[in-house]
C-alpha cells in the first residue's frame, strides 16, 4: 500500500509537471486558441446614457446590435437581430443617425484597400422595425445628414445624396472615373497615410456638404499581377505616387442641397498641397480644413465661408521636421476649439477661441497625450489618455479646461483606454498589461472608482497557466553612445544564467511607433514565448525615431530614415552580447514592413553582430514608397538623394555574411513586391546566398486560410536551422 501510494504520488507529480510544461504550438497560436473576449464594436450613444455592442450568435449564425445601460450594464434591448431579416445575412458594421432613431447597416463588405470598402447598406428604422435597402448597388461611406432626412454616399467615384422621404437619389458629381477623378472619398495614398476614407462632411443645418475632389489623372500607375483568379493572370492597376512623383491635384468644394449648386473654394495661394482633414464647425456656414504643404512642416487651419467661399487662416503651425495631423479638433458651443499639438516638444491639448487665439495650453509636461476622449461642457472637463505614468503605459485622466484639477482615473499600471457615456458620468475602461489579460470595467468618470467588471478573461488566464509561459521583463538599456532605450526581454522559463542562449531581436522602428508597450499579448508575442520555450531569448528595443518620448527623440531621424535606427539596433545587440548568458555569435533580428527594412539593413550593415535576419514585406529603398509617408520624413529624392540611397538595404547587399530570409506577398498594394525583387537582383549580382518566400496574391498582412501558420512554421524552422 505504501509503494502504491508512492507510485501514485510520483504519477501525479509527473502529470502535474508535464501539464505545467505544456508547450505552445503554432497551430494553437494561429488557430485562435488564445483569442481574448472583448466588446465588439462598442459604441457609446450620444443622446441616452447607453451603449451598443455587436454580438454574434454562433448557433443561429446571426448578428445582433444590442443596447445596454451604462449605469447598470444590463441589456435594455436588441435593436436588431439579423435572423429576423432574411435579406440582411449578418451585420459587418453599423452607424447611427444623429437622433439615433435609424441605423445604417453594412453587409457583404468587399474591401478595396486597408480601410476602404464597398458594401450593401440597409436603413433600419428602430421604432417601426422596418428595413430598407439604400441602393441596389454597393456604395462607400454612406452618412446620415444631422437631421436624419438624407444620406450622402459615394458610388463609382461620384458623390450622391439620397432623400429618405422622397426615396430619391441625386447625383452631385458626374466626372468620377477610376484612376482619374475621385469625389468624396480619398485616393490610395491619402487613405493609407492620412488614415481616412470619407472625404465629405455634412454641415449642422443639413443643407450643405463639403467635399474633396481628387484629380489623379497625372499620378503614375502601379500594376500588380494577380495569379490565382483564373487561367491567365489579371492585373490590378491603381494610382500610386512614389516619393518625388506627382500627387493627385486636390480641390475643396461646397455643395448646396437646396439650390443643387456646387462652389469650388479658391485655394490658389497654395501649391502642391494636401487637404488632410475637413470638418464643419458648430457654425453651420463655417467649414474647417487642415492644409499641409508637401513637406508637411507647415499647416494652416482654414475656416471657409459656406456661402461666399471666402477663406481665412485661424491657426498656423510650423515644425523643423513635420507636423502630425490631429484628429482631436473639437468645436465647443461658442465655436472655440480644442486642438492637440507637439509644438512644445510633447503632444498636448490646447484651447483656442473661435478666431484662433490661444486661450490656454491645457496639459503640460514631459509626457504625451495619446488619445482625446471628449469635453464635458456641463462640468468644463476634458478627458484624455496619456503616458504620464511612463512611456510604455497608458492611463485615463480628467482635467479642467483651464488646466486645473488633473486627476488620474485608472489605477492599474498597463494600458487603459476609455469609452465614455454621453453625459460623462461613466466610462468603460479596457485594461490589460503584459501580465494581465484584457478586462472591461465600468467606472465613475468623476473619480475613476470601479463599479463593476463587465468582461474579463479569467478563463484564458487559467488556460494559459497550464503552459507556464515565460513573461516579458521590461527594462531600459543604455547603449555605448549613451542612448537610453525602452526594452523588453523574454527568457526561457528554466533560464540558467550559466548557459549561453541565442537571441532573436524583434523590432519595427518606424517614426512614432512603439513595440515596447505594457499590454496583453498578440499572436507574435505567443510565437516569441514559444521560441523561449525552445531555448531562445527574445528581445525588443525601441530605438531613436520611435514614439511617445517627445519630439526630439522621435524626429531626430529626419532626412535619414534608417541611420540612427540601425545604430541603435546594432548597439543594443552589442549590449545583449555582453551579457554572460548570451551567445553573441548567435544574435538574429526579425521585422515586418519598416521592421523588414531594418532587419535587412541590420544583417548587411551589422554583419559582424547579426548572424541571421528575417525581413518580411521590407521597404528596400524609400524611392519605392509613397509620397505622403516618405516625404514627411525624407523630403523628396530630388532634394535628398543621399538620405535615400545611403540607408537603403540595396546599397549594402555586398556586406551580407549571415543568413537572410526575405518574405513578401505578391499582392501587396502598400510595400510593393518590387522592393523585394530589386533587392533580390542586387543580392544575385553580388553573388550572395539567401532564402526567399513569396506568397501569391497576398497583401501586406500576408494572411488567409493557412497562410500565417505556414509562414510562421517556415520562420521557426529557419531560426532553428540558422540561429
Amino acid at each position: 500500500m505504501k509503494n502504491t501510494f508512492k507510485c501514485l504520488f510520483l504519477f501525479v507529480l509527473a502529470s502535474f509537471s508535464a501539464m505545467a510544461q505544456q508547450k505552445i504550438t503554432l497551430e494553437e497560436i494561429w488557430g485562435g486558441a488564445f483569442r481574448t473576449q472583448g466588446m465588439t464594436a462598442l459604441e457609446a450613444m450620444k443622446n441616452t446614457n447607453q451603449y451598443t455592442v455587436l454580438n454574434f450568435d454562433r448557433a443561429t449564425k446571426s448578428s445582433q446590435i444590442d443596447l445596454y445601460d451604462f449605469a447598470t450594464l444590463e441589456k435594455v434591448a436588441t435593436l436588431i437581430d439579423s435572423k429576423n431579416f432574411k435579406e440582411l445575412e449578418g451585420v459587418d458594421s453599423y452607424k447611427f443617425s444623429k437622433d439615433e432613431k435609424k441605423i445604417l447597416i453594412a453587409n457583404h463588405t468587399d474591401h478595396i484597400f486597408r480601410h476602404s470598402f464597398v458594401a450593401d447598406y440597409f436603413i433600419y428604422d428602430i421604432a417601426s422595425k422596418s428595413l430598407t435597402k439604400l441602393a441596389d448597388f454597393k456604395v462607400q461611406e454612406p452618412t446620415f445628414s444631422p437631421d436624419g432626412s438624407k444620406i450622402g454616399y459615394v458610388y463609382q467615384n461620384n458623390l450622391y445624396v439620397y432623400d429618405l422621404a422622397a426615396k430619391k437619389h441625386t447625383q452631385i458629381t458626374t466626372d468620377g472615373k477610376k484612376n482619374a477623378i475621385i469625389n468624396g472619398v480619398t485616393d490610395w495614398v491619402y487613405e493609407e497615410e492620412f488614415a481616412f476614407v470619407r472625404a465629405f462632411d455634412w454641415n449642422a443645418a443639413s443643407d450643405k456638404i463639403g467635399f474633396i475632389r481628387f484629380d489623379e489623372s497625372q499620378v503614375p500607375e502601379f500594376s500588380m499581377d494577380m495569379y490565382l483568379q483564373g487561367l491567365y493572370p489579371t492585373q490590378n492597376v491603381f494610382k500610386y505616387p512614389k516619393a518625388g512623383d506627382k500627387n493627385a491635384l486636390v480641390s475643396l468644394h461646397v455643395y448646396d442641397v437646396k439650390s443643387a449648386t456646387t462652389k469650388k473654394i479658391n485655394l490658389d495661394k497654395y501649391n502642391d498641397f494636401y487637404i488632410a482633414r475637413i470638418e464643419w464647425t458648430n457654425d453651420a456656414n463655417t467649414l474647417s480644413a487642415q492644409i499641409l504643404n508637401r513637406h508637411q512642416d507647415n499647416l494652416d487651419l482654414l475656416f471657409v465661408d459656406g456661402n461666399s467661399g471666402a477663406t481665412r487662416v485661424v491657426l498656423n503651425e510650423k515644425d523643423k521636421a513635420y507636423i502630425a495631423v490631429t484628429d482631436n479638433l473639437t468645436f465647443l458651443k461658442d465655436n472655440s476649439f480644442i486642438w492637440t499639438s507637439e509644438k512644445d516638444g510633447f503632444n498636448h491639448i490646447y484651447h483656442y477661441d473661435k478666431n484662433g487665439k490661444l486661450k490656454k495650453q491645457v496639459t503640460t509636461g514631459k509626457w504625451e497625450v495619446t488619445s482625446y476622449y471628449g469635453f464635458d461642457e456641463k462640468n468644463g472637463t476634458i478627458f484624455f489618455q496619456s503616458t504620464e505614468n511612463g512611456s510604455i503605459n497608458r492611463d485615463v485622466y480628467s482635467i479642467k479646461l483651464n488646466g486645473s484639477s488633473k486627476t488620474r482615473l485608472t489605477a492599474q499600471t498597463g494600458t487603459n483606454s476609455a469609452t465614455f457615456s454621453p453625459n460623462f458620468q461613466y466610462f468603460i475602461n479596457a485594461y490589460s498589461s503584459a501580465k494581465n489579460a484584457p478586462k472591461y470595467t465600468l467606472n465613475e468618470a468623476k473619480s475613476g472608482k470601479l463599479i463593476k467588471t463587465i468582461v474579463s478573461n479569467e478563463a484564458l488566464e487559467t488556460k494559459l497557466a497550464k503552459y507556464d509561459l515565460p513573461s516579458k521583463e521590461f527594462m531600459e538599456i543604455t547603449t555605448v553612445k549613451g542612448h537610453k532605450l525602452n526594452t523588453w526581454m523574454i527568457k526561457p522559463k528554466d533560464f540558467d544564467a550559466t548557459k549561453k542562449y541565442p537571441v532573436l531581436m524583434y523590432q519595427y522602428s518606424g517614426p512614432g511607433s512603439q513595440q515596447v508597450n505594457n499590454d496583453w499579448s498578440n499572436s507574435d508575442d505567443y510565437w516569441f514565448m514559444m521560441l523561449a520555450q525552445q531555448g531562445y531569448i527574445v528581445a525588443c528595443v525601441d530605438g531613436r525615431g520611435t514614439g511617445f518620448k517627445g519630439a526630439d527623440f522621435q524626429k531626430c531621424t529626419q532626412k535619414e530614415l534608417g541611420k540612427f535606427e540601425l545604430e541603435d539596433q546594432v548597439d543594443a545587440a552589442k549590449v545583449f552580447g555582453s551579457y554572460a548568458y548570451v551567445d553573441k555569435s548567435r544574435i538574429g533580428i526579425f521585422g515586418w514592413s519598416y521592421g523588414g527594412f531594418m532587419a535587412a539593413n541590420c544583417i548587411f550593415q551589422g554583419a559582424d553582430v547579426f548572424k541571421t535576419a528575417i525581413a518580411v514585406a521590407p521597404v528596400t529603398s524609400w524611392r519605392n514608397y509613397d509620397t505622403i509617408y516618405t516625404e514627411r520624413y525624407m523630403q523628396t529624392p530630388q532634394e535628398n538623394a543621399s538620405g535615400y540611397d545611403n540607408n537603403s538595404p540595396i546599397t549594402h547587399v555586398s556586406k551580407l555574411k549571415g543568413n537572410l530570409l526575405v518574405v513578401h506577398g505578391t499582392g501587396d498594394d502598400n510595400v510593393h513586391v518590387q522592393n523585394t525583387m530589386k533587392m533580390v537582383e542586387a543580392l544575385v549580382q553580388a553573388n550572395k546566398q539567401f532564402d526567399l518566400m513569396l506568397y501569391p496574391d497576398k497583401n501586406h498582412g500576408i494572411y488567409g486560410g493557412k497562410t500565417r501558420l505556414q509562414l510562421y512554421t517556415k520562420m521557426t524552422n529557419f531560426l532553428k536551422e540558422k540561429l
